[in-house]
């Protein structure tokens, strides 16, 4: 049996929330002069390898930016190729159900193809009782577009007297987010060497700690993943106290 991996710092120095960036497989690939759509394969086998890895650790939320809004944009034939890699991994996603992982689309199902939003609504359900780790998978995501969502059903509440607009406060906007049944995010990583964070989780990361480092997220692993946890544990969160 293979010996558990322990976190890096004691459980009670770790972040309850992490979100990431899996940003450079398209350069990872560039780099060994293969074709983008290799990166996106080496960039979902490293997808699950983290997922584990923080699960055993004791991570109890986890948050992927797999695809955004704006990567509709980026060739057809990539776009195809994404899209038939996120059904590969929606259907691996059924090997963790012993690990009681439960997951979360965070996004827009109605902009993916039928069978695509079919398997997201299933797994949701499949594992909506599941306990050890609630991983939220950001598709079809972009945080301004959540945002805006949230407040126009929160107008349609006003707007049929329900809610009266003095007693709309920051917990009813969070209610209304894709992450509703999520915390807010204590740290963001971003591999690939870019510091920015790209409309991902924008009302959840006010008071987020943020990682940034050149690794491609092809390259990264649980090692990687450890230098950002102890770099989270050395910091101090004040949350605008002094």
């Amino acid at each position: 049996m293979a010996r558990k991996a322990e976190p890096p710092v004691p459980a009670e120095m770790l972040p309850r929330h992490v979100a990431i960036i899996m940003d450079g497989n398209g350069r990872w690939a560039k780099k060994r002069g293969l074709p983008r759509s290799a990166g996106h394969v080496q960039g979902g086998l490293i997808f699950r390898k983290i997922l584990r890895y923080a699960r055993e650790i004791g991570i109890e939320y986890i948050s992927f930016y797999a695809f955004s809004t704006e990567n509709w944009n980026r060739p057809d034939d990539e776009v195809h190729g994404l899209m038939n890699l996120m059904r590969k991994y929606l259907k691996d996603i059924y090997g963790f159900f012993d690990e009681r992982v439960r997951f979360i689309l965070l996004g827009d199902r109605g902009g993916f193809e039928q069978d695509i939003s079919d398997m997201f609504t299933d797994v949701e359900a499949k594992t909506g009782s599941f306990e050890k780790m609630t991983a939220g998978i950001a598709a079809n995501y972009g945080s301004r577009r959540e945002i805006t969502h949230a407040v126009q059903e929160i107008a349609a509440l006003v707007r049929d007297g329900k809610v009266d607009p003095a007693d709309i406060t920051e917990e009813m906007i969070g209610q209304h987010l894709y992450t509703r049944e999520m915390p807010d995010v204590d740290l963001l990583i971003r591999p690939g060497g870019e510091q920015r964070i790209s409309n991902f989780l924008l009302w959840q990361s006010a008071y987020a700690e943020f990682y940034f480092c050149d690794t491609l997220w092809p390259d990264f692993n649980p090692k990687e993943f450890d230098k950002a946890i102890i770099e989270y544990a050395k910091r101090t969160r004040r949350f605008g106290a002094v």
